[in-house]
């Protein structure tokens, strides 16, 4: 495997990037040594990332007045997230991989965990397993749940299984034996056997990657990760070759799915922990930004050209659960509680069985993307609705650099939707645009209030070049009365990537059947992994002040089936203190089902390490108060759909660039961006803050927010 470009450094003073490829739009922005912002978006290419991206940094390059080369050179750091391993899941376009596990077991990545997840729907159908059934071989060998050998690792049994995958040209082996996470011994023999006989396939050892009690998450991990791994170790490869071609000398990074960064070797390594990886970047740009309002608490809508992520953040923390899924196939390694739904800029419209309109979640993508595109889709997009219903300047897409074909649009919305539906264009965008509200505002709810939260009671952070055309109304929907856009929202998790720290995760699991487990044994163990930790981040350029360890416990009742990850201190794992930390479960317990069991047995299943070295952010740059009226910003009309009226009608048009610290607008009205249109409905106003962004709220609590953002 070729390497990282450059030797880690996490704490340079030069320039950084950080660039997001998304399924439609690569998203690049850069900090400059003075602290400046310049942000770009350019059209994906999916047959060559490697030159969307080199396209961007051609653009980052001009805006800074040099030559693209001499521009590379001058970059410290870049911080990448991508969806490739994501995309590869999604559409089955991963490698070709073969299991081997124990025998008898290899039906274990079907059966899942043998019980179905909608149990009253005769109709349901589990996802196929990545590696199909005769790419899945038993070898013997056998150990105890203690980890003690009950039958050896049979040799001729992995070298049958190498020559029959051989003859099935796999790409990539996941190795998966029972109980490998308390004795990993066997499954190490087999990597050795592997890497040996076949030293040109992607392997990966489930102990290795994540040694967790659970047969299932352990082999559906390690089958996910072999999945990707070849398509994430080629794009990373060519992207690295592309950018020393370029004269870059600097540290890439690569975001991971729990919101922190890594190597681009450990990245190769441990493939699953990049799905998700995009989306991870935005609740770090999200806190940024709500802080400059005083506030620790929001709901994030990002809204891009394919799907919409939402994130709850709290007390300053975005939520991690310990395990996450793509496509209902379970990952067993942390990661931010991103919800995901089909609905994008390029969500396609469709008529049902019933009559009824949907949007998503399949996508226009970027070739051949909306027909306003005029790229040669032919199908309605959100994208479309909003151009027909005068949300989207079409001169001025991407700062002028694209033209759009508003014609185009309306052909398409009307051969699939209007006529169908018996109503005019108008009416069939109309209703586009409030579907895809509704499915957005479905989205918010389901990470907070399925959750517990009132989403009344955080601020909606909006990003996505889609996003703040919507964001006021799905904030309608939803009773939140703030909305907060930065001006960067197009760019949002690109910007939020150069604010994520260094952060890998370690388990292990303890739980031993019909025994209490010994606490200084424990603490013994979480030493050793916080010293694994800190020698990892030490080799990735971080400074010994610079690193942060968080211990946890994931405990439950005796003969309960789901755990909680309580959080300790090390000196608190002994007999002295361990009743706060019983107490300190019993209070998440209460917190996360509704009730506790004080007294009731409590057992401990896997112990948790989280280390986070910490790496330089940009600071965000507070403006002096607007000396001149929001009138100078006002650059004429455009005529708008307004869905409190159900009409169009003459809406004042602002330029955002001209917008700084203090100035309204009062809806209805569209302030313009390069990237972005955001639209303030009637009922709203929209103050700028200290930061620039856009915070929108409802006209009967202009006192309350407005003093706010002015008093920051």
């Amino acid at each position: 495997m070729r390497g990282a470009v450059g030797t880690p450094n996490v704490s340079g003073s030069g320039r950084r990037v950080g660039i997001d490829v998304g399924g439609t739009f690569v998203d690049l922005v850069t900090v400059a040594r003075s602290g400046a912002l310049s942000e770009h978006k350019v059209l994906a290419t999916p047959n060559d990332l490697p030159g969307a991206i080199e396209a961007g940094l051609g653009l980052l390059a001009d805006e800074a007045g040099t030559e693209l080369r001499a521009f590379v050179a001058s970059i410290d750091q870049i911080v990448h997230g991508t969806t490739i391993a994501t995309n590869a899941v999604l559409t089955r376009s991963g490698s070709v991989a073969g299991l081997l596990t124990t025998e008898g077991l290899r039906d274990c990545l079907q059966m899942r965990k043998s019980k179905k997840e909608e149990p009253y729907n005769l109709r349901y159908q589990a996802p196929a397993p990545v590696i199909p059934r005769h790419r899945r071989h038993g070898v013997r060998e056998r150990l105890d749940e203690k980890g003690a050998v009950i039958e050896a690792l049979e040799i001729d049994d992995v070298q049958s299984a190498l020559d029959k995958l051989r003859a099935d040209k796999v790409e990539a082996i996941a190795i998966c034996f029972m109980h490998s996470y308390v004795n990993p011994s066997h499954e190490q023999q087999a990597l050795e056997i592997v890497r040996s006989s076949l030293p040109d396939v992607y392997v990966v050892g489930s102990a290795e990657l994540w040694p967790q009690l659970g047969m299932y998450d352990r082999v559906s991990t390690a089958a996910l990760s072999a999945y990707v791994g070849p398509t994430l170790d080629r794009y990373l490869g060519g992207l690295i070759e592309r950018l020393a071609g370029l004269g870059f000398r600097g540290t890439l990074l690569i975001m991971r799915s729990n919101g922190g960064i890594m190597s681009v070797d450990r990245a190769r390594r441990t493939a699953a922990a990049t799905l998700l990886s995009g989306p991870a970047g935005g609740p770090r740009a999200a806190l940024a930004y709500v802080a400059g309002l005083g506030l620790d608490r929001c709901v994030t809508l990002d809204m891009g050209g394919t799907s919409t992520d939402t994130c709850l953040i709290r007390d300053g923390e975005a939520l991690v659960v310990p395990y996450g899924d793509v496509d209902r196939l379970r990952i067993a390694m942390p990661m931010l509680n991103i919800n995901t739904i089909g609905a994008g800029g390029g969500s396609v419209a469709w008529i049902d069985e019933a009559g009824l309109l949907k949007m998503g979640p399949r996508s226009a993508g970027a070739m051949p993307g909306p027909a306003s595109y005029g790229l040669g889709g032919v199908e309605p997009t959100c994208t479309d609705a909003d151009v027909v219903l005068g949300y989207v300047n079409n001169e001025y897409f991407l700062g002028g650099r694209m033209k759009l074909f508003p014609d185009r649009a309306r052909e398409a919305i009307d051969k699939d939707i209007a006529r169908p539906l018996g109503i005019d264009v108008v009416a069939a965008a109309a209703g586009m645009y409030d579907v895809v509200n509704v499915n957005m505002a479905a989205g918010v709810s389901e990470v907070s209030i399925a959750k517990g939260f009132d989403p009344r009671e955080f601020a909606l952070v909006i990003a996505g070049g889609a996003g703040p055309i919507h964001g006021a109304m799905v904030a309608r929907e939803l009773g939140i009365p703030l909305v907060v856009i930065p001006k960067a929202s197009a760019v949002f998790c690109a910007i939020g990537m150069l604010f994520a720290d260094l952060q890998h995760e370690y388990v292990q699991s303890c739980w031993r059947p019909g025994r209490r487990q010994a606490l200084d044994e424990l603490r013994a163990l979480l030493s050793e992994m916080g010293g694994q930790g800190e020698r990892d981040l030490l080799g990735e350029g971080v400074t010994v002040g610079g690193i942060e360890r968080r211990f946890f416990l994931d405990m439950r009742y005796v003969g309960q089936f789901h755990e909680v990850a309580v959080p300790v201190e090390l000196d608190e794992v002994s007999s002295e203190a361990f009743a706060q930390v019983e107490e300190r479960f019993h209070a998440l317990h209460d917190r996360l089902f509704g009730y506790a069991v004080p007294g009731q047995a409590i057992e401990i299943i896997n112990l948790r390490l989280t280390v986070v070295g910490q790496t330089t952010k940009p600071q965000l740059t507070a403006a002096q108060r607007a000396t001149s009226p929001s009138e100078h910003a006002r650059v004429g009309s455009r005529r708008a759909y307004l869905p409190d009226v159900r009409d169009f009608a003459s809406v004042p048009v602002f330029d955002g660039a001209r917008l700084a610290f203090g100035n309204t607008v009062m809806g209805p009205a569209l302030i313009d961006q390069p990237a972005t249109t955001v639209f303030v409905p009637t009922g709203y106003e929209m103050m700028c803050d200290r930061f620039g962004s856009y915070a929108m709220y409802v006209n009967d609590r202009r006192d309350e927010f407005s003093e706010r953002i002015m008093a920051q």
